[in-house]
Parts: C-alpha cells; structure tokens; sequence
C-alpha cells in the first residue's frame, strides 16, 4: 500500500515543473505548472502577478539548447516547446510595441513598455542622436530619482548612472544639464510618458535586430517595428517597408524572402541569409506576427500561411491572438481603479552622496551580458541567445561613419571602438548603426533592381556615374586594368548557392512528380485489377468514362504487354 502511495506521489511529480520568468523590473517570478500546461496558461499567471490587463502587447521569450531564440507559443504545451530539462528559464518582455504608448490605457502598461524601451536604450538597440540621448536619460533620471537636490545630488551625480552602453563627460553634463533646469516638477508618471513619446519618433524604436546577410555576404539586421519592416545596414537604414506594402514572406532553409510593392507596377523582391534554418523560421514567424498585429483590422482575418511553394519542404504557421486594432478597442473598455505601480528600478535619492565614489550605476537592472570589448562577428553571433538582452555593436567613429574597411569618408584611418560626438550617439556596444539619415550620397547601399540586387559590373559603374568627371581622369591603362580584374574575380559565394537551391529544387520536383504517378498507377491498379468492393472504388468503376478508358485502352494495353512478356520469354528459353 505504501509503495503505491509512493508511486502516484512520483508520477504527480513526473507530471509538474518549475518555471521561472524574468520579469521587466529584472525579478522573478517561480511558479509550478502541468506538463502538458500550455503557453496561454503560464502567461496568465504572470500577468495576474502584475495586475495587466492590456497584456496583448507583451510576450514570453525563452532560448533552447542551441542558444536560439523563440517566442513561447500559448497554443502549444510549455515541456514540448522548451526542448530541454525543467526547471524552465523565460522572460517577459514586449513582443509588440504599442505605435502611440500614450494612447495606452493604463499606466502600469505604459511603465512596463517603458521598462522594455529603457532597456533597449541601455543596450544599444535604440540608436539616436547626442541631444536626443541627453533628453531621454535625463527623462529617466527624473523618473528614478526625482527633482534635483543640491543637498543630495553632489557635482557629477549623473555620471553615476549607466544610461547607455558608453557615453562621454560632456554627454553627462547635458543630462545633469537637462535634469537640473528642464523637469522639475515631473512625476514619475510624466516623465515615462515623455520618454516614450519622444522615443517612438525615433527610427529605431520597437527594433528587435535579427542578424543576417545580404546576397554579398554582408552583415545587415533585419527588424520589424510598429510601421513597417527595415533593414539596417552599412551605418544606415538602407530599407525600410511599410506593412502595407510588404506582401509575402517566406524562408526555405537559411534563405528569407520579403516581398513588396512599393508601387502600382514596381515590385521587390529581397533576399537575406540567416546564420542558421532554426534563426531563418523564428524570423520568419517573427515578421507573420507583427504583419497580423500592425496590418490586419480583424483577428478574423489571419489565415495559416506557409514558409514555401506547394513542392519545397515549408513550415505553416497561424498567427493567433488579437489585432493592435482589436486591443486597442478592449482597453478602452477597461473600468477600474487604477493598480498601484511598485517602481523597484527606482533609486533611492538618499544613496548618491554615498555613490560619488563607488561604482557607476545602471538604470536598468543587471543582466547576463557579454564583454563590452568583442569582435564585430562575435557581437553578431551573440544576438541568438540574447533573449532580447544582449547589445548589438556599432562602428561609428566621430562625425563620420565607418566605412566597412576602417576607413572614415575623409579617408583619414579610424579606430572600430565607437566614441560619442556631438551629433552622433553611437553606443558602443551595438553593431546596429546609428540611421541618422535615410539615404547618403557617399556611401555605397545595398541597392536593388526590381528586387534582385545589382552584380558588382553595375555597382562599379555606379560608383563611376557617381563619381562624374574625376572617374575621367583615371589613365586608361588603369581603368582597363581595373575592368580585366573586375572580370577575373570568382563568383561570388551567393550565386553558387542559388545554383544548388535550383538543382535541389528540380530534384524535389522531380521525385514529386514520381511519388504522384506512382500513386496514380497503384490506384489504377486497384480499380481494374483488385476484388475490393469498396463503396469509394465501386462508384468510379461504374462510371461511363471509366467503363469505356477500362474496355478502349487498358484491356488492349495489358494483352499487348503480356504478348510483349511471352514473346521475350519464349526467345529467352530458345537461346
């Protein structure tokens, strides 16, 4: 009796595990959930821990074995989906950016988005100038620490908090600056509010990078943002898609596709490469998510899409949850007292006397992060496990940008740590660049023709077009050097993958093609030559259309092929 007890006890156990979820505010929530307890359950939990209503905005992230990323899905069971041993290790963070944070309805959303996009500032994914930066840090400083006190913010107190990744002396004297003399008299409440509204203008707000390469091998960051698709790259934003002008996205193994209409009869086609197939499909349905958010009026309207054609090896994949429309008109039927905020990222005033000589302090609570000194390909790597933590890298030195060779515009050599001027704030930990402007005449794009990119004959006579009369004065000699050494270089490594892609492509076709006649032969074979009486077959054999294809054309077939087989068996037994 007693081993039976303890074997249901055991078998209860078997059946339980230990999540633990790491909230915004950078503490945990633990919670015991049913293995076959699905992702909705687990998320209702935490938002009922927090008191959040307006919870379509936010989701739970987590990273597998291969340090991949993934948002949980709330439709499937939390054990499948980890694909390792509990205790399970998530976060909660905004997996879709409210367009205007001040249309929220309650605050403690607006504090929330506002805890995500403060980490996204101190990360180095929200990129802005050196004034906007000033007039967002001392947004937050008036939020932590409240009205400026001579008696209790002693001279440099504002270099004692890490707004960004790296920033200079004279960067921390306009934040003091804007702090001492702009904000007082802001609540918390107001300040968060005007962080986010001045932050939502910014480019980059909302930017989740995912890093890729385009067709020439160069690094680029995909993203998708509240407006549109963008794709970041060369020390600017070289694409930017608005959600209705994107029409299709698919992948098929490292390769993702977007395809656009940017005018009446001007279609694109773009094409990038993920580092693995795993990082390609959660960016795929990363970029089906946030068009079913932003784009669609209705949940009604999600339909299952599919990663590929009909005979390629795809992914289908169903959005499921509500529209920004559909949200936005729940919240507005929200009726309640308003929930107290516990402000735990808060620090207390009475504490930076003590701080001049200590260590500098971060507004955004400590997470696991890298090493601040790390080669650009290994920042780009790191993004797949950073669970939307971890910094991307920038190359930025100065006024000038970084061109891909170390070089700045004016030619002159330039360090690949980032430094912060007076016009660019390029934190140095982010690989994303700063996109100060949208388009640049010196620097060389990544430009597309109808949607296939330039080969590189073309780029060097863009350069030369470009270039205008000093293109001119280069000796012949020279340019028909340069013209043969154009012509010499092997292939780039691009279109011998686009070679194998169409030749596995034509072999899945044609085993397709073998796998369905060969189906339609064995069904032949059934409806002519087996006994079964089965109400599926018996009906097509009494058709007209098969009575008269069975006594026209199969009968003489089949005697001719067994006079065919006699024949040669008797010449086999004569020799």
């Amino acid at each position: 009796m007693l081993s039976r007890l303890m074997s249901s006890s055991v078998r209860s156990l078997d059946r339980e595990c230990n999540c633990t979820v790491r909230l915004l505010d950078d503490s945990e929530y633990t919670c015991t959930v049913q293995r076959d307890a699905k992702g909705q359950y687990l998320f209702d939990l935490i938002c009922h821990h927090l008191n959040l209503l307006e919870k379509d905005y936010f989701g739970i992230r987590y990273v597998d074995p291969d340090k991949q990323r993934h948002w949980l899905e709330f439709t499937k069971s939390i054990a499948k989906q980890m694909k390792s041993q509990p205790p399970f290790t998530m976060c909660l963070r905004v997996k879709f950016y409210p367009p205007d944070p001040a249309a929220l309805r309650e605050e403690i959303t607006r504090y929330l988005v506002f805890l995500q996009v403060k980490r996204d500032l101190y990360h180095g994914r929200l990129l802005c100038k050196t004034s906007d930066a000033a007039l967002l840090a001392a947004y937050i400083l008036q939020a932590e620490i409240g009205d400026y006190d001579p008696g209790k913010h002693p001279e440099g107190y504002s270099s004692k908090f890490q707004f960004f990744p790296k920033h200079s002396e004279k960067l921390e004297r306009r934040i003091a600056e804007i702090h001492k003399n702009e904000l007082i008299g802001q609540t918390p409440e107001t300040s968060e509010l005007n962080f986010l509204q001045k932050a939502q203008m910014l480019e980059t707000y909302g930017v989740d990078p995912h890093p890729c390469k385009d067709v020439s091998g160069n690094p680029a960051f995909l993203a998708f943002t509240p407006f549109g698709f963008t794709v970041l790259q060369g020390n600017r934003r070289v694409h930017f898609l608005t959600w209705e002008e994107v029409t299709k996205l698919k992948f098929e193994a490292k390769t993702f596709h977007i395809y656009a209409n940017q005018k009446e009869d001007w279609k694109i086609i773009l094409t990038y490469f993920a580092p693995t197939p795993e990082a390609c499909k959660h960016l795929w349905k990363c970029g089906v998510e946030n068009q079913a958010f932003y784009k669609l009026e209705k949940s009604s309207q999600v339909r299952t899409v599919s990663s590929s054609n009909l005979f390629f090896k795809g992914s289908r994949f169903r959005y499921s949850g509500k529209v920004a429309k559909e949200v936005m008109e729940q919240s507005a039927k929200i009726k309640r007292d308003p929930p107290e905020i516990h402000r735990t990222g808060m620090v207390p005033s009475r504490s930076c006397p003590s701080i001049t000589h200590g260590p500098r302090l971060t507004s955004v609570p400590r997470t696991r992060r890298r090493a601040v000194h790390i080669s650009i390909m290994e920042g780009l790597e790191s993004l797949r496990d950073s669970a939307h933590s971890t910094p991307v890298r920038s190359v930025s030195h100065g006024d000038a940008f970084v061109a891909s060779r170390g070089r700045t515009l004016d030619g002159s050599d330039a360090s690949t740590s980032a430094v912060i001027s007076d016009e660019v704030y390029s934190p140095s930990d982010s690989m994303l660049p700063t996109p100060v402007a949208e388009r640049g005449p010196d620097l060389p794009l990544a430009r597309h023709l109808n949607g296939s990119p330039c080969s590189i004959a073309e780029q060097q006579e863009a350069a030369a077009a470009r270039a205008g009369p000093a293109a001119e004065a280069v000796p012949g000699r020279r340019a028909a050097h340069a013209a043969r050494a154009a012509r010499s270089r092997p292939a780039p490594s691009g279109d011998v993958e686009e070679v194998n892609k169409f030749i596995l492509s034509v072999l899945r076709l044609f085993l397709v093609t073998i796998g369905l006649l060969f189906a339609l032969l064995l069904l032949l074979i059934m409806l002519t030559e087996s006994d079964l009486d089965i109400a599926f077959l018996r009906d097509i054999r009494k058709t007209p259309e098969f009575q008269q294809f069975h006594f026209d054309y199969f009968c003489p077939l089949r005697r001719w092929f067994a006079y065919k087989l006699r024949w040669m068996g008797g010449f086999l037994i004569s020799k």
